[in-house]
């Protein structure tokens, strides 16, 4: 995929459009394919053209970035001051936060333009962005197909040309997954490298704000602009990247690590997927071998108790007295909070936070939770092990391709479908899925490219070499013209 951030932003810079003019453009296309597609939940039009207009004001003075005047989405629950930020959610219905989230706040400091907020399931609950309150997005490459979760209506939105980028958030694959879905880049950076202050949570130490984009070289410029130590976040690191890094790496010495246990995860597609990248770059010079971890047999029973219990903590506040939406005609605190949650939260929410409320409940916690975090630990040091020999590891970003819009999967069915994201959070390492070919049905595949801690710089530069020398993802058709 070619990048679409570069070549605009020397467009902008040469005078050959402007950044109000750009995201008129911008806000027609969504006009006339989110009907369609189901990717925004709210815009921001009037907001949006004012930043344009400030934009071109700091690119006339020669300020600003790569970034200043470029149109993106930010997924809904990524707080922006003003805006509606619903979670997709019945019961943050009408929320407008007071404050910007530090992700955000980076971005809008440096002139990003803000179109709106993308759909997702609710609470980033989910894998297949149906279980919001607005309804499903769609995937672009066929709209009977599920976009991905949680953050499907950002990967739809980049992948229909609908906005240049999307900042989501990444829990247990809800970036990489809708990525590949909709054949597009994504990236979960390392834990604590992007400040998680302004993201609404679902689970405190496996949420993860990342980054959709068309290219390699786009999601590297996006990570640059909001990675960093934030006062507001104690689990923020003081890390610094520099998007330029990832042309330095020399690829010829990298030692790659195929996994055995996610291979045999994924269907047929899948895995030929995996097998072509790896045999590209051992022709291009790399060592490439495959590596069993055994541990990670319990990672998604691990993943789905350390998931939940935190979801209960954290979505115990919606009550209806402190925060949230608050049912009528009620006639005791009890009846309040139980009939405001039961309106507010739906299906999927709800079912995970009863899961969590029972792993931490007396006589449980020391049987579930408790061992899933001794577990937990096991696992890191599995990977930290297997990371001494290799640099990075290829595994299939998911175990198909984009499966149908409401195809009444059992619950365990759709949380199998995480089986090769989750590894990721519960160890805190960066991953980067690169689309690399389309299936029978033309649906896009994408690999995903795992590296050690706070080492986004050579997942990157193979993700670039992949993009370059793997990919057989055909153009973009429709969406914004690059030739404005």
């Amino acid at each position: 995929m070619k990048s679409v951030i570069m070549p605009l932003s020397k467009a902008l810079r040469e005078g050959k459009l402007s950044s109000q003019e750009l995201t008129k453009e911008y806000l027609k296309e969504i006009e006339m394919r989110n009907g369609e597609l189901n990717a925004f939940i709210s815009l921001t039009p009037e907001k949006a053209l004012l930043q344009a207009e400030g934009a071109d004001r700091l690119i006339a003075e020669g300020n600003g970035s790569i970034l200043t005047g470029i149109p993106m989405s930010l997924k809904d629950n990524i707080c922006s001051k003003g805006d509606l930020t619903t979670c997709a959610s019945k019961i943050l219905e009408g929320y407008r936060p007071m404050y910007n989230a530090t992700a955000w706040d980076k971005l809008e400091k440096q002139g990003a333009v803000l179109l709106g907020k993308t759909n997702m399931d609710e609470f980033a609950m989910g894998s297949s962005c149906e279980t919001g309150c607005y309804g499903a997005a769609r995937n672009p490459w066929n709209i009977k197909k599920t976009a991905g979760g949680s953050s499907g209506g950002g990967a739809a939105a980049v992948s229909a040309g609908l906005c240049a980028y999307s900042v989501g958030s990444d829990t247990g694959g809800s970036v990489r997954m809708p990525a590949s879905y909709c054949g597009i880049v994504g990236l979960k950076p390392t834990y604590g490298t992007v400040s998680r202050y302004g993201l609404v949570a679902y689970a405190s130490s496996l949420d993860q704000i990342g980054i959709m984009a068309d290219s390699v070289s786009d999601a590297a410029a996006v990570f640059e602009a909001i990675c960093g130590r934030d006062k507001n976040d104690m689990t923020s690191a003081d890390y610094a990247f520099t998007a330029d890094s990832i042309y330095t790496t020399e690829l010829k010495s990298l030692r790659i690590g195929v996994i055995s246990e996610e291979l045999l995860a994924a269907d047929a597609d899948a895995q030929n997927a995996v097998r072509s990248a790896a045999k590209a770059f051992a022709d291009y010079g790399c060592a490439v071998d495959e590596v069993s971890i055994p541990e990670l047999s319990q990672m998604l029973s691990v993943y789905y108790i350390i998931a939940c219990a935190e979801a209960s903590s954290n979505l115990g506040r919606y009550d209806g007295i402190r925060y949230g939406r608050r049912a009528k005609n009620c006639g005791t605190a009890d009846e309040l909070i139980i009939k405001s949650r039961s309106e507010g939260f739906g299906d999927e929410v709800k079912r995970r936070i009863m899961l969590g409320t029972y792993v931490l409940s007396q006589g449980y916690y020391d049987r579930y939770y408790k061992k899933a975090c001794a577990l937990r630990a096991s696992l890191i040091g599995a990977f930290d092990k297997v990371f001494e020999k290799y640099d990075v590891l290829l595994a299939p970003s998911t175990v198909s391709t984009a499966f149908d819009l409401g195809g009444n999967l059992a619950p365990a069915e759709r949380y199998r479908s995480d089986i090769t994201s989750v590894p990721v959070n519960i160890t805190g390492v960066p991953a980067l899925s690169v689309p690399v070919c389309l299936n029978g049905e033309a649906l896009p595949l994408g690999v995903q490219l795992i590296g050690r801690r706070f080492d986004e710089k050579t997942i990157l530069s193979a993700g670039l070499f992949a993009e370059e020398n793997i990919s057989e993802i055909p153009e973009r058709k429709g969406g914004v013209s690059l030739e404005l």
